[in-house]
């Protein structure tokens, strides 16, 4: 197992736990927390991640809804 298939099934448990909403939250808080430690030299590469994570998780709720 790959270190992304590792984040997926982190993830996975995650949303399953405390619900998609709350996960893509802590995705932004902690976004928020890298932009501060490093003055935002990095905040388009954040911004990226922040919103693959988000697409991810809703692309996880609509499968479980399904």
């Amino acid at each position: 197992m790959g270190i992304a298939d590792s984040f997926k099934d982190k993830a996975e448990q995650a949303v399953d736990k405390i619900g998609g909403d709350r996960v893509k939250q802590g995705v932004e808080k902690a976004g928020d927390k890298i932009d501060e430690m490093t003055g935002g030299k990095f905040a388009g590469q954040v911004d990226k991640g922040q919103s693959a994570a988000s697409d991810y998780v809703d692309k996880m709720d609509d499968d479980s809804n399904r």
